[in-house]
């Protein structure tokens, strides 16, 4: 995992944040909510791989 990866996630969350901001001022807390979510799904689809080689080393690491 590279900082690259760090700072694509804090990218996408000033991107939402500001986005959300903009639409929960104008009356769209609905889109907001929206836009959170498609965040939140972005960096969850970067991390998971991360997340899956780290369990398959502490499985090989106690012989599972």
């Amino acid at each position: 995992m590279g900082v690259n990866l760090i700072f694509k996630i804090a990218a996408v969350g000033i991107l939402v944040t500001v986005i959300g901001q903009v639409l929960k001022h104008s009356g769209r807390e609905e889109h907001a909510f929206l836009v959170s979510l498609a965040g939140l799904l972005i960096v969850l689809f970067w991390i998971v791989p991360y997340i899956y080689d780290l369990f398959s080393n502490i499985r090989d690491l106690f012989s599972l």
